[in-house]
């Protein structure tokens, strides 16, 4: 497991980083759960969404925000984690220079963190949202949303109701130019326990492969 310590905004973060030996391969980030509830870079979703682009021919990385493991700093209320979450695509470009293609993946928290940094950094070209908290924080700055991207979701998710998931999608479907494909796996929770992983990644496996053959934004 190639552990890294690369430099965050307020001192060392802690990642997992996966390269390919093609050196144009793809890159993507993938963003763990809320640091507040116990969310860290081997929450399970995220440690099965790393490798799942891994298995795609993607060099991966993932990390923790600050103050989590052995990342330096405190919780700064999603502010901090934004350039955390920047600061770790830096370092994941610099190491990747010919990229041609640069995805952003999320998990919860996660998902909200990387919907901001997909507004932030345009050479962003697809993102995957799970479980999106859209019933705590505020999406509207998703206006107009960069790219394409997957949100996927659960329908027995107490933690962000779909209700609230489906209101964000139709926000992002009346935009044009882009393509937000949501799925919903019938009867899964937030975390996707077992049996349903398989399937969410499944999902994200199958819309993430399709765009790269597509090509576009």
């Amino acid at each position: 497991m190639p552990e890294v310590i690369f430099p965050g905004p307020e001192g060392r973060l802690e990642g997992r980083y996966h390269p390919q030996k093609d050196r144009d391969a793809p890159i993507a980030i993938v963003l763990h759960p809320h640091p507040q509830y116990g969310g860290t870079m081997n929450n399970k979703v995220v440690y099965n969404l790393h490798y799942a682009f891994y298995n795609m021919g993607f060099t991966v990385l993932r990390f923790n925000f600050r103050g989590v493991g052995r990342s330096q700093g405190e919780y700064d209320q999603g502010i901090g984690e934004l350039s955390d979450a920047a600061s770790a695509l830096d370092y994941l470009q610099s190491m990747n220079q010919n990229a041609k293609h640069c995805w952003v993946a999320g998990f919860s928290f996660g998902a909200w963190i990387g919907m901001q940094l997909l507004m932030r950094r345009p050479e962003i070209t697809g993102f995957v949202s799970v479980s999106p908290p859209a019933n705590m924080y505020d999406f509207s700055f998703l206006a107009p949303c960069p790219s394409s991207g997957l949100v996927i979701n659960g329908t027995a998710d107490r933690v962000a109701p779909p209700r609230d998931t489906i209101n964000l999608v139709s926000k992002l479907h009346e935009q044009k130019g882009i393509t937000i494909t949501h799925e919903q796996i019938e009867g899964a929770d937030h975390f996707f326990q077992d049996p349903h992983m398989d399937t969410m990644i499944g999902s994200v496996t199958s819309y993430v492969k399709r765009r790269l053959t597509e090509g576009t934004r």
